[in-house]
């Protein structure tokens, strides 16, 4: 059962919710039942808010996944390689900008909501400044952007139809920061739905629509792009009240001079981190655009449709992370947030090995789905997935140097590894292609995390990493011996449909060998009983 904004690490029917389902242990063994009885309760609420989150995410995320390549594959089918890769150049550029146009106002809107649970004002007039602060990025973003088109067309693909499609994509980019804002309203009053439905599936779905209308109506690239911002506005108009009625947090500009210096304090930095970020992992597409083609640019893009998949368990487990480590980090429960990031880091663990060692072995089936010129990016997002696995193996450190108040360590490392990752792809490009574009984001990844779980220990003594962390990298070998053996007699689309399964088949018997975790197998009882019960509940 999940109740809207009320599903926080405190939740009162915690208790409540045990003495009625004494049987969800009933199946195990005494020694596996005494070892989930020495989690703490605190501990055991926080682990089944943030895996429930997880679960309502995954989905919500997957269907975004698909909303956004099934978008690709329409567009890459019905624009052909050089439109196409007009379009992607375009619609990176507007993804890159929608990163800042909130100006930091998300993660500030996690930090504070949860802490200020019980003043209505307070939280009105932080989501007032939330908007405020989105609308006038927009307002700006869209009046560069319209200047600039020309000029960034003739420094990259050089086509007629860019400086209209991107012109479009600039007005896109405030819409689309007005329903973030209004997403992470749900989000930070512990809300998976309504975030998941406005960020995670109507965003992407608006998109669809308005490509396949535009193409049915036979536009090009430019009508396209102008059907999306259409429809993304209809979408915005309708997130704002919507959150705002479901959640309780009215948007208001009163009282907000006396929150907007602590609220600028924490988002600004944040903003300054995204904006370090956009040349610290993002500069590939924008060297791409430039160094490389038109083609070239829409083959890179179907490689970050796929390689999105693979961030999946990622972003589902920290969805609802950010505020649990809020509340518990206010709380000064430092050990139980210890714990909580290294159980969450493994699950993370646990459930992207598998995707990444099918996307590994059948990625050339994968790409070559969007078309035959799309294989070219094969060997490119193998390395990218590299990068994949390491910012997924150290969970949410960035949400967590946020959540604890080191925001500006984590601008200035962000700064810091962006200048040197802009010299470093730019050589990797100009010498490698599409490769060195891959290689330079992955190494900025690798290294971005890794750093951060280091100024996370030693600013918190946060650690999340122990040996149960080598059963599920077991488990991910034999998966990819499995994948193989089956690959070798097949091709195409066949290959994928067989070999998946077997692939995720041979990884769950291998880690049910090598041994779960106790904190794992409680989570997983847990969600197992509290979705059987709301089944029976609905249909009996």
């Amino acid at each position: 059962m999940e109740r809207e904004g009320d599903d926080t690490a405190t939740d009162p029917d915690g208790e409540r919710e045990r003495d009625e389902e004494p049987d969800g242990r009933a199946g195990d063994s005494t020694a596996e039942s005494s070892a989930s009885d020495r989690i703490p309760d605190d501990e055991r609420n926080a682990l089944e808010t943030i895996a429930h989150g997880a679960v309502l995410t995954s989905g919500g995320v997957a269907g975004q996944r698909a909303l956004t390549a099934a978008t690709e594959f329409v567009l890459t089918r019905g624009l052909g390689p050089t439109a196409y890769g007009v379009y992607a150049l375009a619609w990176r550029i507007a993804q890159l900008l929608s990163r800042l146009v909130t100006f930091g106002s998300v993660p500030a809107i996690q930090r504070y909501l949860p802490e200020y649970a019980d003043d209505p004002g307070r939280r009105s007039a932080v989501a007032g400044l939330a908007y405020a602060t989105t609308v006038g990025f927009g307002v700006a973003f869209a009046a560069g952007v319209w200047v600039a088109a020309p000029a960034i067309n003739a420094r990259t693909v050089t086509e007629p139809a860019f400086p209209g499609t991107m012109r479009a994509f600039g007005v896109l980019v405030g819409l689309l920061g007005v329903v973030m804002v209004a997403s992470a309203l749900f989000r930070a009053v512990g809300s998976a739905r309504g975030e998941i439905l406005f960020n995670k599936l109507l965003r992407p779905g608006v998109r669809l629509v308005g490509a396949l209308a535009a193409l049915a109506l036979g536009y090009s690239v430019v009508g396209v792009a102008g059907a999306i911002v259409a429809a993304t506005a209809v979408l915005a108009a309708a997130a704002v009240p919507l959150s705002a009625s479901v959640t309780g947090v009215r948007p208001s500009l009163r009282g907000v001079r006396g929150e907007a210096r602590r609220f600028y304090d924490h988002a600004a930095p944040v903003a300054m981190s995204s904006l370090g970020k956009v040349f610290q992992n993002r500069v590939d597409v924008l060297l791409v655009g430039a160094l490389l083609t038109a083609t070239a640019a829409g083959v890179y893009n179907v490689v970050l449709v796929v390689i999105a998949v693979a961030w999946i368990p990622l972003l589902s487990f920290n969805q609802l992370l950010p505020p649990v480590a809020s509340e518990l980090y206010a709380s000064d429960r430092t050990e139980t947030l210890n714990a909580v990031y290294g159980s969450v880091t493994r699950q993370i663990v646990t459930a992207v090995v598998p995707v990444i060692a099918v996307i590994a072995v059948f990625g050339r089936e994968i790409l070559g789905l969007f078309g035959d010129p799309y294989v070219a990016g094969y060997l490119p997002l193998v390395v990218y997935l590299g990068g994949v696995f390491v910012g997924s193996a150290v969970g949410a450190t960035g949400w967590l140097l946020m959540m604890t108040d080191h925001q500006y360590a984590r601008m200035a490392l962000d700064w810091l590894l962006a200048v040197l990752n802009v010299g470093l792809t730019y050589a990797f490009v100009v010498r490698y292609g599409l490769v060195g574009a891959a290689l330079g984001t992955s190494l900025a990844i690798a290294v971005q995390n890794a750093i951060q779980v280091v100024l996370l220990r030693h600013f918190e003594g946060l650690w999340p990493f122990d040996r149960s962390f080598l059963p599920p990298l077991a488990a991910g070998g034999v998966a990819v011996g499995a994948m193989y053996a089956v690959r070798a007699p097949l091709n195409g689309a066949t290959a994928v449909l067989a070999g998946a399964p077997v692939g995720f088949a041979a990884y769950a018997a291998s880690l049910a060998v090598l041994g779960v975790d106790p904190r794992d197998r409680f989570v997983a009882r847990r969600l197992a009983g509290r979705y059987r019960a709301a089944l029976v509940e609905r249909f009996g």
